[in-house]
């Protein structure tokens, strides 16, 4: 027998359904409006505007200076006779020291003759302000600033010889700066390993200073040779070996020598035997000095 709930109980007993009253649909249009906005056209985060035109700038100045470094490559001399012609200085009409001011002495040998000993001893009993032309340009190719020290490491990396007006330009600038020193015009000057070769004898005299002497110190190969040896156990120079002595030596007689022979010739060349002790070699040195130059201001 089946069991019947009365209809109004039954009613009662049901969940009852949500409500809908009149708010319903006007909260339910809102949340659809708001809605509506965010799936037409969601709103965009902020982001942060890249700015290009510093890096503009960069370019500009890079190609700026890249297009500069290719023109002075262009301008750059591609051989010695060019390079020399433009560092060299404008033609004189006359020397810049005069010789009544100024006494130049050439100091010439073949390596280990002895010139730097005895060029101290110069120095400190005669009044002479030493210039090495070697050590002139290897200072040079680090002096901040520099008008010649990129070029200079230029040629000798090349494996070129610096170009003679670089070196006597050097040479003359060391004067100047000697005599500004002292706060006169007059000085004497011992200028070590230079010149080399006849054409730089030549130019510097004639835009420089005429030299009043050649002192030349005469030693044998072997000598020299033994003395430099010798020297190459302490000295740490990659030259002081055999075969580079050779070289040198070689080097020596064929450009060197004939500037000892032209000064020989006009009577201005002093010779000097260097196989002795250095003592007995500077006063063989003291006393010819002495009776071409007289005695030391």
């Amino acid at each position: 027998m089946a069991f019947r709930m009365p209809a109004a109980r039954l009613a009662r007993s049901l969940p009852k359904a949500p409500s809908c009253s009149s708010s319903t649909p006007l909260r339910m249009s809102r949340v659809f409006r708001q809605r509506r906005q965010y799936s037409s056209e969601p709103p965009r985060p902020k982001q942060d505007k890249i700015k290009f035109w510093p890096f503009a700038v960069i370019i500009g100045l890079g190609t700026a200076g890249y297009i500069s470094l290719v023109n002075r490559r262009k301008d750059m001399p591609t051989n010695p006779t060019e390079a020399a012609s433009q560092v060299a200085a404008a033609t004189k009409a006359s020397p810049t020291f005069s010789p009544d001011d100024v006494t130049v002495v050439f100091v010439l040998g073949g390596p280990g003759a002895g010139k730097g000993t005895q060029c101290e001893r110069l120095v400190a009993e005669h009044g002479f302000t030493h210039l090495s032309a070697g050590d002139l340009l290897r200072a040079e190719q680090t002096r901040p600033g520099s008008q010649f020290g990129d070029l200079i490491r230029d040629y000798i990396k090349n494996g070129l010889i610096v170009p003679m007006e670089v070196t006597i330009q050097l040479l003359e600038n060391a004067m100047k700066e000697t005599l500004d020193a002292k706060k006169t015009t007059k000085g004497r000057f011992l200028i070590d390993g230079f010149p080399r070769k006849m054409d730089q004898a030549h130019k510097f005299e004639d835009s420089v200073c005429p030299a009043k002497l050649v002192l030349f110190y005469d030693c044998p190969e072997k000598v020299m040779e033994k003395r430099l040896m010798e020297r190459g156990k302490t000295s740490g120079r990659a030259d002081d070996n055999a075969e580079s002595i050779r070289k040198r030596f070689r080097v020596f007689i064929e450009t060197s020598m004939p500037v000892v022979d032209y000064y020989e010739q006009v009577g201005k060349a002093v010779k000097v035997d260097a196989t002795p002790t250095p003592d007995k070699v500077f006063e063989k040195t003291d006393k010819l000095l002495k009776e071409r130059l007289g005695s030391s201001p």
